[in-house]
């Protein structure tokens, strides 16, 4: 069983759900693991459990022998596809740039080859002995990134 197969025969039914594929993974002893997203809101149970119903509708288990895991891509872990960029347009992220550098800003933007982040951050001002805090709205290639994931605040 390979990937490619898995998708095309799952896609139409996700797709149907309001979902989209994040992951497809399948190790040499056929555990396949199936990690999805929700287009709006977020994945419930209902979600995985009928997608994992579906799948077992197009691969028969007797001559696949297979384990497979349905679930929602974790809060914690860093954007894979661009149709998450896409969903988090607006939200506050946490983007890990090469060379180290840290930001939490706003997705404002997003393409194949870049995103858009609205920040603040305390600078030294030219004429002033204070630093300040000053807004920036910068573009970052996706190739100075290194990961992108929801930024989870705690009130």
């Amino acid at each position: 069983m390979n990937v490619s197969d898995i998708i095309d025969a799952i896609n139409g039914e996700i797709v149907a759900r309001g979902c989209f594929i994040v992951e497809v993974s399948v190790s040499k002893d056929n555990d396949i693991i199936i990690t999805i997203e929700s287009e709006k809101g977020k994945i419930e149970l209902e979600d995985c459990v009928s997608l994992s119903r579906y799948f077992e509708t197009k691969f028969d288990r007797e001559v696949e022998d297979y384990s497979l895991t349905v679930s929602s891509a974790g809060l914690d872990q860093p954007f894979k596809v661009r149709q998450q960029f896409v969903k988090a347009l607006g939200t506050k992220v946490e983007v890990s740039l090469k060379g180290g550098r840290k930001l939490v800003a706003e997705l404002v933007e997003t393409d194949e080859d870049s995103i858009v982040l609205k920040y603040s951050a305390k600078e030294a001002v030219e004429g002033k002995k204070k630093k300040e805090i000053v807004e920036h709205v910068d573009r970052f290639a996706m190739d100075q990134v290194n990961a992108v994931r929801p930024f989870i605040e705690f009130n």
